[in-house]
């Protein structure tokens, strides 16, 4: 039983430490600071993020950086979207050291 507690502890520990994974297709959704041109149709407002109060500590700055944009492309590409226009991102340090952040943008269908 004790094997089974431990096993499954460093199995949440070496999880909680990666970027949130980007789904096939995701990864063609364009997140940019520049508004899009005049041929983008604008399909939704999207959030991505990554980080809590249980892993933010045992994951790095670059995989939380990392992990939240792979949230925004999953979610843009869900609503059928190819571009993102990032309007804001707010990001927090906690106690022992980790962060999370958060990004809003507006979500685009580009020719």
């Amino acid at each position: 039983m004790k094997n089974i507690i431990l096993v499954t502890s460093i199995l949440l520990v070496l999880t909680g430490c990666a970027a949130k994974s980007i789904n096939p297709g995701a990864q063609t959704v364009m997140l940019s600071n520049d508004k899009p041109t005049k041929s983008c149709t604008f399909i939704g407002e999207v959030t991505g993020g990554q980080g809590n109060w249980w892993t933010d500590d045992i994951t790095s700055s670059k995989n939380i950086a990392k992990g939240s944009r792979n949230d925004l492309r999953n979610n843009a590409f869900l609503i059928g979207a190819n571009y993102v226009h990032v309007q804001q991102t707010s990001g927090s340090n906690t106690y022992l050291g980790g962060s999370t952040l958060a990004i809003v943008g507006n979500a685009y269908k580009c020719k």
